[in-house]
């Protein structure tokens, strides 16, 4: 809190409110395995981030347009729910409460998204991501509001689509998308990729007056990427995010509801 955003006169009435914690996050949504382009298996990413101590863990690869990512079209994707299903038998068999969550990251196109919705309704977790942007804000924000309007969307990943020193954020009115958020119950993703980090932490302010959840993912494509938690919190924290304001922070029972 050092950017000159009213954290002065919230320190004079002592109103500072308590940041977010890494130790509070319980797991995350946004994650990749080598049924698409991550780097680990199902069984050893359950191991690794069991070991953690996190609660869950969602495997949210990549749908079919995503075919440079080896994206999954719905047969692959429904055989890959019955594998998480069987693995989650086998860690409950020996008394953990860890559980692996069924999801898809699931392309915007330009007209709709990449799987129906009967498919995104057999899903715990759907995250859907604009890949392949236009290059006009209206287009772009236009597919992004479709999304967030479709019921069986939880989540809007890296909703600008950078990649520091690399590729600017396409364009896209943040705070329309935003405010749509505010109407559906969507949440927003804080991709805490080091590459990433979107949505910016200078958004988090509007976010949170509108009462827009945040969920911290590192979108990882390989088990050492957990890691990237702990980074995300602290962009958490610059955004003046409370546990409150941050979904992943329930524990699995309560994210089950709220899901």
């Amino acid at each position: 809190m050092r950017e000159d955003h009213g954290e002065f006169s919230a320190a004079e009435k002592n109103d500072l409110p308590r940041l977010i914690e890494w130790t509070q996050i319980k797991g995350a949504l946004h994650n990749h395995s080598t049924w698409s382009d991550g780097r680990n298996t199902l069984e050893e990413i359950a191991a690794h981030v069991e070991e953690l101590g996190l609660e869950y863990w969602a495997i949210t690869d990549h749908s079919k347009s995503s075919f440079q990512a080896n994206g999954l079209d719905a047969k692959r994707l429904r055989e890959q729910i019955v594998e998480i299903k069987k693995l989650n038998e086998k860690i409950a068999a020996r008394g953990s409460d860890f559980r692996l969550l069924t999801g898809s990251e699931v392309d915007i196109l330009k007209d709709r998204l990449d799987f129906d919705d009967e498919v995104l309704a057999e899903l715990e977790v759907v995250v859907a991501s604009l890949h392949v942007p236009s290059s006009t804000e209206a287009e772009n924000t236009k597919r992004i509001l479709r999304a967030v309007e479709n019921p069986h969307v939880h989540i809007i990943g890296h909703p600008t689509g950078r990649l520091l020193l690399e590729r600017e954020p396409y364009p896209v009115n943040v705070h329309a998308v935003i405010d749509a958020c505010a109407e559906t119950g969507t949440w927003i993703e804080l991709n805490c990729n080091p590459y990433r980090f979107d949505l910016d932490w200078r958004h988090w302010f509007y976010a949170k007056s509108k009462g827009v959840k945040c969920v911290v993912n590192p979108d990882a494509h390989h088990n050492s990427h957990a890691g990237f938690l702990r980074l995300g919190a602290g962009l958490a924290r610059k955004g003046w995010l409370t546990k409150e304001d941050v979904i992943n922070t329930l524990p699995l029972k309560m994210l089950r509801k709220a899901l």
